[in-house]
């Protein structure tokens, strides 16, 4: 059975954001308005709230559901530029399929669009987006490369886990370079406290980890070697032994240390028959790289609603 990773991804995006001028767009992304309507409509589909939401949940809100429309803006705009117009009837093809498909689970279009916070034409504008993606994508991804990421990533095609535990110091990607510094210094004294047995991990992950995992003592359970943390942590945590301790780790959202503490071999798999697979998470990673490039370069104005 095929995942079908990189066409979930673009469903599950918040879809397109229309070029069209409004008087306070919510955001605006080299140039182009992104208006409140689009907002509006996401937030149309999110479920009902059981009590009335703080100024500060509310904020955090229409904050993840305009970073999803940034986000696809960024690629929309990069696929203007690098990728041939998706078919009109392959997007129609893909979409009744879609439709085919909810049918056959007895759901309906309107169920779909609701679980996704997403409206008819953004999951139309995500299939059409994902189309040019996919020609864009297939004419970088040769054959040896797709062997090397499969080679690189067996243990996830093999569907290896291993359990970890973290301890995390939260640290914006964009923090002054004296903040990182200080935090990275701080973690390497609590590695030299780990490594000398003068406290336990879970101890240490109690105390001081900016994670929920923390009352757990750091426990995240088990992971897969793809799309579940962070690219750097996951490389991480498969070089390690149950009980072996990482050295420092950097991610987005700060510097880790991780503890293995189980691995469970997987089914093992034949690049032949998993080929498909591999494409489709191999173009996956290379958009999410990209985003991060894109992210990086672009000119993005965020107005956040008052209300």
């Amino acid at each position: 059975m095929r995942f079908h990773i990189a066409f979930l991804a673009w469903i599950a995006a918040a879809g397109l954001a229309a070029a069209q001028f409004g008087p306070k767009p919510v955001a605006v992304v080299n140039g182009e308005p992104i208006p409140r309507s689009e907002l509006d409509a996401v937030l149309k589909l999110r479920p009902q709230a059981l009590t009335p939401l703080t100024a500060a949940q509310n904020r955090a809100i229409y904050e993840q559901v305009i970073t999803m429309l940034v986000d696809e803006v960024l690629i929309r705009q990069f696929l203007v530029k690098n990728a041939p117009p998706a078919n009109p009837a392959e997007v129609d093809k893909q979409f009744a399929g879609l439709l085919e498909g909810l049918k056959k689970q007895g759901r309906t279009l309107a169920d779909f669009c609701k679980e996704n916070q997403q409206t008819e034409r953004q999951v139309r504008a995500g299939i059409e987006n994902q189309l040019r993606w996919q020609a864009y994508a297939a004419a970088k991804i040769t054959d040896a490369e797709l062997k090397k990421y499969y080679a690189e990533s067996k243990d996830f095609f093999d569907k290896t886990t291993v359990q970890c535990s973290h301890i995390v110091y939260r640290v914006p990607s964009d923090a002054p370079p004296v903040e990182k510094a200080n935090a990275e210094k701080k973690m390497r004294e609590m590695r030299e406290q780990l490594v000398a047995g003068k406290i336990t991990f879970a101890e240490a992950a109690q105390k001081y980890s900016h994670c929920p995992s923390a009352t757990k003592g750091g426990n995240l359970g088990s992971i897969f070697r793809k799309m579940m943390v962070e690219e750097p942590f996951a490389a991480a945590a498969f070089k390690l032994k149950p009980g072996e301790l990482s050295d420092i780790v950097w991610t987005d959202f700060g510097v880790h240390l991780i503890l293995v503490t189980d691995r469970k071999p997987g089914e093992g798999s034949d690049f032949a028959k998993v080929r498909e697979d591999v494409r489709d998470c191999c173009a996956e990673e290379m958009r999410m790289n990209l985003l991060a490039e894109l992210k990086k370069a672009a000119k993005v104005e965020i107005n956040l609603p008052d209300k």
